[in-house]
Protein backbone atom coordinates (compact mmCIF):
# COMPACT_ATOMS: atom_id res chain seq x y z
CA UNK A 1 0.00 0.00 0.00
CA UNK A 2 0.76 3.67 -0.14
CA UNK A 3 -0.22 6.50 1.87
CA UNK A 4 0.96 10.11 2.65
CA UNK A 5 1.49 10.09 6.29
CA UNK A 6 2.06 13.52 8.05
CA UNK A 7 2.93 15.18 4.23
CA UNK A 8 5.40 11.88 4.01
CA UNK A 9 4.79 9.04 1.06
CA UNK A 10 5.17 5.64 2.42
CA UNK A 11 5.29 2.65 0.78
CA UNK A 12 4.57 -0.88 2.33
CA UNK A 13 3.12 -4.10 2.43
CA UNK A 14 0.97 -4.86 5.36
CA UNK A 15 -1.17 -7.69 6.60
CA UNK A 16 -4.74 -7.19 5.81
CA UNK A 17 -5.36 -8.04 9.62
CA UNK A 18 -3.09 -4.79 10.86
CA UNK A 19 -4.71 -1.99 12.27
CA UNK A 20 -4.13 1.48 11.00
CA UNK A 21 -3.20 2.01 14.42
CA UNK A 22 -0.65 -0.67 14.75
CA UNK A 23 0.40 0.08 11.53
CA UNK A 24 1.57 4.14 12.59
CA UNK A 25 2.62 2.96 15.85
CA UNK A 26 4.77 -0.29 14.88
CA UNK A 27 5.81 0.71 11.07
CA UNK A 28 6.37 4.07 11.41
CA UNK A 29 6.91 4.69 14.90
CA UNK A 30 4.25 7.21 15.82
CA UNK A 31 3.59 6.56 19.47
CA UNK A 32 1.47 9.48 19.51
CA UNK A 33 -1.62 7.23 17.73
CA UNK A 34 -2.68 5.92 21.51
CA UNK A 35 -4.32 2.63 21.79
CA UNK A 36 -7.05 2.72 24.85
CA UNK A 37 -9.67 0.37 24.09
CA UNK A 38 -8.81 -0.80 20.84
CA UNK A 39 -12.90 -0.77 20.42
CA UNK A 40 -13.96 2.60 19.16
CA UNK A 41 -14.99 3.61 22.43
CA UNK A 42 -12.13 6.03 23.75
CA UNK A 43 -11.13 7.90 20.58
CA UNK A 44 -7.94 8.28 21.76
CA UNK A 45 -6.22 7.05 18.79
CA UNK A 46 -7.64 9.53 16.87
CA UNK A 47 -5.86 10.46 13.13
CA UNK A 48 -6.87 12.75 10.50
CA UNK A 49 -7.54 10.70 7.77
CA UNK A 50 -7.82 12.86 4.53
CA UNK A 51 -8.85 15.44 6.99
CA UNK A 52 -11.04 13.99 9.04
CA UNK A 53 -11.15 12.15 12.37
CA UNK A 54 -11.13 8.47 12.49
CA UNK A 55 -10.61 6.10 15.03
CA UNK A 56 -7.70 4.07 13.61
CA UNK A 57 -8.29 1.34 16.16
CA UNK A 58 -11.23 0.53 13.97
CA UNK A 59 -9.51 0.81 10.18
CA UNK A 60 -7.39 -1.60 8.32
CA UNK A 61 -3.81 0.05 7.32
CA UNK A 62 -5.00 -0.81 3.51
CA UNK A 63 -7.73 1.13 3.60
CA UNK A 64 -5.83 3.68 3.95
CA UNK A 65 -3.95 3.40 0.81
CA UNK A 66 -4.11 6.43 -1.58
CA UNK A 67 -5.30 8.70 0.99
CA UNK A 68 -3.67 11.35 3.44
CA UNK A 69 -3.26 10.28 7.23
CA UNK A 70 -2.04 13.00 9.67
CA UNK A 71 -0.82 12.72 13.26
CA UNK A 72 -0.15 14.78 15.82
CA UNK A 73 3.58 14.52 15.13
CA UNK A 74 2.40 16.59 11.31
CA UNK A 75 1.87 19.66 13.58
CA UNK A 76 5.23 21.39 13.43
CA UNK A 77 8.24 20.89 11.37
CA UNK A 78 10.70 21.71 14.68
CA UNK A 79 9.85 19.10 17.35
CA UNK A 80 11.35 22.16 19.61
CA UNK A 81 8.42 24.27 18.94
CA UNK A 82 4.84 24.07 19.37
CA UNK A 83 2.12 24.45 17.04
CA UNK A 84 -0.50 27.04 18.25
CA UNK A 85 -2.95 24.50 18.88
CA UNK A 86 -0.53 22.96 21.24
CA UNK A 87 0.40 25.73 22.76
CA UNK A 88 -3.28 26.51 23.68
CA UNK A 89 -3.17 22.97 25.19
CA UNK A 90 -0.01 24.21 27.37
CA UNK A 91 -1.26 27.68 28.25
CA UNK A 92 -5.22 27.06 29.39
CA UNK A 93 -3.89 23.50 30.91
CA UNK A 94 -6.00 21.60 28.22
CA UNK A 95 -3.94 18.67 29.30
CA UNK A 96 -3.17 16.48 32.62
CA UNK A 97 -1.83 12.75 31.82
CA UNK A 98 -1.79 13.53 28.58
CA UNK A 99 -2.97 10.41 26.93
CA UNK A 100 -5.82 11.77 25.08
CA UNK A 101 -3.93 14.88 24.20
CA UNK A 102 -2.80 13.79 20.69
CA UNK A 103 -6.65 13.13 19.74
CA UNK A 104 -7.86 16.25 21.22
CA UNK A 105 -4.90 18.54 19.22
CA UNK A 106 -5.68 16.64 16.05
CA UNK A 107 -9.87 16.72 16.94
CA UNK A 108 -9.20 20.63 17.59
CA UNK A 109 -7.30 21.10 14.35
CA UNK A 110 -10.36 19.46 12.60
CA UNK A 111 -12.87 21.50 14.26
CA UNK A 112 -10.94 25.75 14.08
CA UNK A 113 -10.08 24.54 10.46
CA UNK A 114 -14.42 24.98 9.58
CA UNK A 115 -13.40 28.49 10.63
CA UNK A 116 -17.00 28.51 12.46
CA UNK A 117 -17.17 30.23 15.57
CA UNK A 118 -18.42 27.82 18.24
CA UNK A 119 -20.44 28.02 21.89
CA UNK A 120 -18.47 26.06 24.37
CA UNK A 121 -21.45 23.66 24.13
CA UNK A 122 -20.61 23.10 20.71
CA UNK A 123 -17.40 22.35 21.35
CA UNK A 124 -18.22 20.11 24.31
CA UNK A 125 -20.56 18.39 21.65
CA UNK A 126 -16.91 17.89 19.09
CA UNK A 127 -15.16 16.49 20.96
CA UNK A 128 -17.25 13.97 22.53
CA UNK A 129 -16.13 11.20 20.94
CA UNK A 130 -12.76 11.41 22.84
CA UNK A 131 -12.75 10.78 26.27
CA UNK A 132 -10.59 12.46 28.98
CA UNK A 133 -10.08 10.62 32.41
CA UNK A 134 -8.31 13.87 33.97
CA UNK A 135 -9.41 17.12 33.16
CA UNK A 136 -13.40 17.28 33.69
CA UNK A 137 -12.99 18.78 29.59
CA UNK A 138 -13.27 23.14 30.67
CA UNK A 139 -9.64 23.29 29.90
CA UNK A 140 -10.05 21.40 27.03
CA UNK A 141 -12.83 23.85 25.89
CA UNK A 142 -10.98 26.48 26.40
CA UNK A 143 -7.82 25.30 24.55
CA UNK A 144 -10.20 24.56 21.75
CA UNK A 145 -11.38 28.52 21.77
CA UNK A 146 -7.80 29.60 22.45
CA UNK A 147 -6.62 27.62 19.70
CA UNK A 148 -9.62 28.78 17.09
CA UNK A 149 -9.16 32.42 18.47
CA UNK A 150 -5.41 32.24 17.19
CA UNK A 151 -6.34 30.79 13.95
CA UNK A 152 -8.97 33.79 13.30
CA UNK A 153 -5.94 36.40 14.13
CA UNK A 154 -3.74 34.11 11.44
CA UNK A 155 -1.64 32.51 14.02
CA UNK A 156 -2.56 28.31 13.03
Amino acid sequence: MTVRVNGQGVTREVSTRTTLADFLRDELDLVSVHLGCEHGECGCCTVLFDGHSVRSCLMLAVQADGHAVETVESLSANPAELHPIQEAFAEEQGLQCGFCTPAMVLRTKEIIETGRELTDAEVRHEISGILCRCTGYQNIVNAVQSAAGRRARGRS
